[in-house]
């Protein structure tokens, strides 16, 4: 396991190359055991973000997923929290996310303040290692998805898993329509 190939894509089990996963994602995946179950593919960090990654190695966008941190407040409490998308569509931010989190407003975290409090590269934050008490919102169709592309934690890689062992992570929770289809 752990061995997948998706267009240009092959990758090797998580555990025979620890190096390519960020401190936090390589510690979340040996706690759950799952490190022989999740592939990792070394790339270009220029081409990290979604559409160079599809373009460069020939991949659907169906099975590309971006994770988005957000934040809201309620009577000065924040609360944050990771979702996950296709990148065939985007996060419902104003709606579904902002209930989810039970905040009057709903926005994303600034990239330095993604970055610090997540511990991982921007463009590369995954939901794999995020701090434990987020919840991690990841849309049905992710969940539902054969093997899907993730960040690592770092730019320089790329997680491919199925979209089942991905929903099944601590503080995951499935959430239907979270991701609106982007118009055009």
């Amino acid at each position: 396991m752990g061995v997948f190939t998706l267009g240009g894509l092959t990758t090797v089990p998580a555990s025979s190359d620890t190096a390519l996963l960020a401190p936090t994602t390589a510690g979340a995946l040996t706690s759950a055991d799952l490190l022989d179950a999740v592939g990792v593919v070394e790339i270009d960090p220029t081409v990290s973000d979604t559409a160079a990654t599809r373009e460069q190695f020939g991949l659907d966008a169906s099975t590309l997923a971006n994770c988005v941190v957000v934040a809201g407040k309620r009577e000065g409490v924040e609360k944050i929290a990771a979702c996950v998308v296709l990148s065939t569509t985007r996060a419902d931010v104003n709606n579904t996310v902002k209930r989810l989190l039970d905040v009057r407003k709903a926005s994303f975290l600034s990239m330095d303040r993604a970055v610090e409090l997540t511990g991982m590269e921007y463009g590369g934050i995954t939901p794999i290692g995020l701090p434990a008490e987020w919840p991690v919102f990841v849309d049905s169709r992710v969940a539902e998805t054969d093997v899907v592309i993730i960040g690592s934690g770092v730019r320089r890689s790329k997680v491919l898993l199925p979209g089942a062992v991905l929903a099944a992570l601590p503080g995951v929770q499935v959430v239907e329509g979270l991701g609106l289809e982007i118009a055009g």
